[in-house]
């Protein structure tokens, strides 16, 4: 049976997917316009990516791969200014500044301030 995740779309819906996603879903996650919650809403807690299917077949063959950057304090690692307020209640979380449940009683505007 596949893992089932909730995406928010662009349009700001909460989407059921199976994993592994679908190619054009993929690559709408992979450039930030897809994120992925809860099934209610709120921001996931997940620490495990979401499998994306991989074109090169042979683990030989695949690129060295970056590891993934720390999160920094300041402007850094922080969410684009035009994404949603899920995206900046996780960051805000991440940071450790609020719970997700106090996170959501705030505007977007006041969590910009709290990460700026």
């Amino acid at each position: 049976m596949a893992e089932t995740i909730h995406l928010r779309g662009e349009g700001g819906a909460i989407f059921e997917m199976d994993l592994p996603l679908p190619e054009g879903i993929a690559e709408r996650y992979e450039r930030g316009l897809l994120v992925r919650v809860d099934p209610d809403g709120a921001p996931t807690q997940h620490a495990a990516p979401v499998a994306v299917p991989d074109p090169v077949a042979d683990p030989d063959e695949r690129p060295n791969e970056d590891p993934v950057p720390e999160p920094v304090s300041g402007g850094q690692n922080r969410p684009a200014l035009n994404a949603p307020k899920a995206e900046w209640i996780a960051c805000v979380v991440a940071r450790g500044l609020l719970s997700a449940e106090d996170a959501e009683n705030y505007t977007k505007a006041d969590l910009i301030d709290m990460v700026s």
